[in-house]
Order: C-alpha cells, then structure tokens, then sequence
C-alpha cells in the first residue's frame, strides 16, 4: 500500500516543527526569564531586545492570533496547502504567546484546508471531471 503522506505534507510538517520550535525557544531565552526585563529596561538595552518588544507588542495587540485566524480561513476557504501550513505555523506561534483563542482556531481552520487540499476531488456520476463543482 503506498504511503498517504507525500514529501508536500512532510515539508509543510517540517516548517511548522521549526516554526514552533524556535517560538518556544525565543520565548524561553528572551521572553520568559524574570532577568530580561530589567535589562531591556535599562537606558542602553542589548539588541536582543528589539524583537523582545516585538513580539510582547504583537502579543499585546493580538496579532498573532488575527493573522492565524486570518490565514485560517483563507485556506479553508480556498482549500489551499501553503495557506494551511502557514495558518498552523502562525497558530502554533499565537499559542505559544498566549493568543490562543484565535490561534487555535486558526490552525484548525488551517488544518482543515490543507487535508481538504490534498483530498480527492468528488466528482458526482452525472457531471464531467472538467466541469465545477462546489470546491474548484
């Protein structure tokens, strides 16, 4: 029997994998110990902490979370592989940053588009596979 995952879902697997790691590990070094805030605050603050404030802004505008929303319904909406991937990288990342709510909704939808993506179209035995239907 031949393997149902091609080398597509194993990239787009890939890239959430790194994605989500390395959003876990920049939040853990940067972000998350007690340290950093005094240092960042400090008149002359080291450059790692230009995308500190990046990422706490973001997070405090929620826009992790819109932007995996976003990307979410875009790629149900369209059935849409790299829209999907991109919703559960982006979704995964608002998880991590405390925007959950959107975020796993976003990478819901995201998942939903990419496995309908990779589906087989239906074809009903009275229409031609070059015509229509509801998901093309």
């Amino acid at each position: 029997m031949k393997p149902r995952i091609n080398r597509g879902d194993l990239i787009g697997i890939a890239i959430i994998l790194l994605i989500s790691t390395a959003a876990l590990a920049f939040r853990d070094a940067t972000i998350a110990p007690r340290a950093f805030v005094a240092l960042c605050a400090a008149p002359h603050a080291p450059l790692v902490c230009i995308p500190r404030h990046a990422v706490l802004w973001a997070q405090y505008q929620r826009l992790f979370g819109i932007t995996a929303l976003i990307l979410g319904l875009l790629a149900f909406a369209f059935a849409n592989r790299p829209l999907g991937v991109a919703a559960l990288a982006i979704g995964t990342i608002a998880i991590i940053n405390y925007n959950g709510t959107e975020g796993i909704i976003g990478a819901a939808l995201g998942l939903w588009g990419w496995l309908e993506a990779r589906s087989p179209r239906y074809h009903p035995p009275n229409q031609l596979p070059g015509d229509q239907n509801a998901r093309q």
